[in-house]
């Protein structure tokens, strides 16, 4: 995750979960998550089995150019994606993963812009399968919002378990890696003759080679 809005929505989720598979649908809300809420969407699985919009963020019914409640959410993309997507919310619904996508979305003026997307699953019961999710543009460009996204192509896929996977690299301690050059104490000068060798700078060079 690169993105602040993917990052704070995850954080938010996981500790709702408090170790559970998925946060019940009734524990999410809005007031505490009322800074990303423009941005932010529910899906739901309807009688076809498809994966719909229930709920979606001002900002990105404006990024998409129209009131996306109820419009299929595999239908933002592009044609050759949308079984891989639809797939990927599936699994959010019926597994309980965490997808995270990277894709490029096309305006309808034929700009292009980076976006990331995170799908959450909530715990709605076997009649109410539904999860959370947020896309968050990597970019802010004037035109975002009144030129609608109208094509979205994929660029990545990761599905992350969160129980097993470090999320945040900035949360390993860090690791000490010594130089890579010898220091001026490594050899002294006595023990560079005995060896046939000699400090050029800061290398300390060995004789060495073929013997013909």
């Amino acid at each position: 995750m690169k993105q602040n809005g993917s990052i704070d929505l995850f954080h938010y989720w996981n500790r709702l979960r408090d170790g559970r598979p998925a946060p019940k649908r009734t524990e999410i809300e809005p007031s505490d998550i009322k800074s990303l809420l423009a941005d932010t969407f529910i899906l739901e699985k309807d009688t076809r089995g498809e994966a719909v919009f229930r709920l979606a963020g001002t900002r990105l019914c404006a990024t998409y150019g129209r009131e996306l409640k109820g419009f299929s959410f595999p239908s933002l993309w592009r044609e050759k994606d949308q079984r891989l997507i639809a797939r990927l919310a599936y699994g959010v619904f019926k597994a309980k993963s965490v997808v995270l996508v990277t894709f490029e979305g096309r305006s309808k003026g034929e700009r292009t812009n980076p976006f990331e997307l995170l799908l959450l699953p909530l715990d709605g019961g076997l009649e109410h399968q539904r999860s959370l999710g947020i896309v968050t543009p990597a970019e802010k460009p004037y035109w975002l919002g009144t030129d609608p996204i109208v094509d979205s192509l994929i660029d990545s896929v990761r599905v992350i378990d969160p129980d097993r996977e470090p999320m945040f690299l900035n949360n390993r301690p860090a690791v000490t890696v010594p130089s890579l050059a010898p220091s001026d104490h490594t050899f002294s000068d006595q023990s560079l003759a005995m060896n046939g060798a000699r400090r050029i700078r800061h290398l300390v060079v060995f004789k060495g080679g073929r013997d013909e």
